[in-house]
């Protein structure tokens, strides 16, 4: 199979109602060449798992202005001022996961692990309705494993097999995403031919990755721009 596609081919990898499991950490990790295709579909309905909803208007924000996302599960949503006033109108769900819960939710799902205990968050707001025990004698509360329909990621390059490497804090939640859904598409800087990768620097192996697109943004100072 073919991996490497045209980015207009991923509006017809995602449907209404999918849950996305989209990389982050800020918008160095965000696959915003994909994000920009969902925004020519009619899809909606749309549960995204990530660490935020985008920010200066970029990413998982525009997806969210657009009315597609239904609900939102992550750890940092104040810095989306209006993913807050759609929450408070109640016109948005939003799941808070601790940051480090979110990344071993998201491992845990790619692994085949149904869920792990944690101490992180017990005896707060987010521990209700969850099962809570005691190891050694100290609280945990059972979080579940996380998958999803789609995992959109961002790597700095590919070779045409699907091999990823990544760059810097990009490496903090989308190698675990790139395990944790059923169809894997993967944005990048840069394609290569087989071999001309490291195997000691590839993290995420091709055998997880359905589909690659080529980026149409670069960094420019703090912002990322699309590309001449």
């Amino acid at each position: 199979m073919k991996k490497v596609i045209d980015p207009k081919e991923v509006r017809n990898l995602v449907k209404s109602g999918d849950k996305l499991l989209v990389g982050g950490f800020g918008l160095s990790g965000t696959p915003l060449t994909i994000i920009d295709e969902l925004l020519e579909t009619d899809i909606q309905g749309l549960t995204v798992v990530s660490n935020n909803l985008g920010d200066d208007g970029q990413g998982l924000h525009k997806l969210f202005m657009q009315g597609k996302v239904k609900k939102a599960i992550g750890s940092y949503f104040t810095a989306n001022k209006e993913a807050v006033i759609a929450w408070q109108k109640g016109e948005l769900e939003i799941e808070l996961i601790p940051q480090g819960t979110l990344a071993e939710a998201l491992r845990a799902g790619g692994a085949g692990i149904g869920g792990f205990y944690t101490k992180t968050a017990v005896g707060t707001e987010l521990a209700k309705g969850k099962e809570e025990r005691q190891i050694d004698g100290e609280h945990y509360i059972f979080e579940k494993a996380i998958k999803g329909d789609v995992s959109l990621v961002k790597a700095l390059k590919a070779d045409k097999l699907g091999n990823l490497i990544y760059h810097t804090t990009a490496r903090n939640f989308n190698p675990m995403i790139a395990t944790s859904g059923k169809t894997v598409i993967a944005e990048v800087d840069e394609i290569v031919e087989v071999g001309e990768l490291d195997p000691e620097h590839i993290v995420t192996p091709h055998a997880y990755v359905d589909f690659i697109v080529k980026s149409k943004y670069t960094k420019k100072g703090a912002r990322y721009v699309e590309s001449e």
